[in-house]
């Protein structure tokens, strides 16, 4: 009694931003996980909440959050590798990696934290707002860089609904399967790539969608890979078992990625797991929108939008010079 007291009115605030967010995206090309972080950044600065929401909003952000990525994890079936060559697969490698460190070397020049550089170049590299919400622990990011790498990355990511088609058949001149795989490789969102994809043809959307779980599948790999460099950097002086340690929440999500990979559940009940993620996700994220403050964000907000604008261009020109040598 004394838990719920604590922390429902917060959680209650939370669930009505989100559902709000829901409504509101289903209108625009944002995504309701954006969407929820920017209204409680609204909510959060426009009304000053009494402590009786701290808990609550807390919960949010860190337990619920931590939830939703465990079961996150059910949308990665491995077994999507089958339908992609070799080549298309180390496309879709190289580019997260250049993606990322382009992330970095902009971060150093613009010189915005670290964290907040990996952020921006994680989401834009492999799936938006998921890929934040996943590592974001790892590599300690506080809310202020969430919020805006969120917000930064699904911007450029619904701008690039209609910018991607006109460089893939006017620029560039691609057939329908290349078109495809030029979406399916820079966009950052799912719904963002099968609007892009599907808006030049079935064979584009269909292949951009199979690229875009590819890139998806990618994250495990890199989560871990955070894991080890993070924990290393803060505990160097440990043992190794204690650099080695994984998050609960992270065991969770590889746990769930085997559901569908072994087919040990259906399709119906990965579709139901997934919609729940994304819900908790997006209450999540109204938790963290609640937590930031306008000021900390006009600190940084310039810089995000330059460094993300350029990111995404790297990710343009390198997928689409990939594609006319190798395809």
């Amino acid at each position: 009694m004394k838990f719920l007291w604590k922390n429902f009115y917060g959680i209650v605030l939370c669930i009505a931003i989100g559902a709000v967010a829901l409504f509101v995206s289903s209108y625009i090309h944002w995504g309701a996980v954006a969407t929820a972080i920017i209204l409680g950044i609204i909510v959060g600065n426009a009304i000053k909440l009494n402590d009786i929401f701290k808990g609550g909003i807390t919960f949010c952000e860190k337990h619920i959050l931590s939830l939703a990525i465990a079961l996150m994890g059910v949308k990665l079936n491995f077994l999507i590798l089958e339908k992609l060559g070799l080549k298309s697969i180390l496309l879709v490698v190289c580019a997260i990696l250049v993606t990322i460190s382009t992330a970095i070397i902009l971060g150093r020049i613009f010189k915005i934290s670290k964290t907040f550089a990996l952020l921006l170049g994680i989401g834009n590299g492999v799936c938006g707002s998921s890929a934040i919400a996943a590592t974001e622990q790892i590599i300690g990011a506080d809310e202020e860089e969430v919020g805006l790498s969120i917000a930064v990355v699904n911007f450029f990511g619904a701008l690039g609904i209609f910018i991607i088609p006109v460089v893939a058949k006017v620029v560039c001149n691609f057939s329908d399967f290349n078109s495809g795989i030029l979406a399916g490789n820079t966009l950052q969102a799912v719904g963002q790539v099968v609007a892009a994809g599907f808006s030049i043809s079935d064979v584009a959307g269909e292949t951009a969608t199979i690229i875009k779980m590819t890139r998806i599948l990618m994250l495990l790999p890199i989560v871990f890979t955070l894991i080890f460099v993070f924990s290393k950097k803060d505990n160097g002086g440990e043992n190794q078992t204690k650099r080695a340690k994984v998050p609960l929440f992270i065991i969770g999500f590889v746990l769930f990625s085997l559901l569908p990979t072994f087919h040990l559940i259906g399709e119906q009940q990965v579709e139901i797991i997934g919609k729940i993620s994304h819900y908790l996700l997006i209450i999540a994220m109204s938790g963290i929108g609640l937590k930031i403050t306008i000021k900390s964000m006009m600190k940084n907000g310039k810089s995000a939008l330059i460094i993300g604008a350029l990111i995404f261009l790297v990710q343009i020109i390198f997928t689409s010079c990939a594609i006319a040598i190798f395809y």
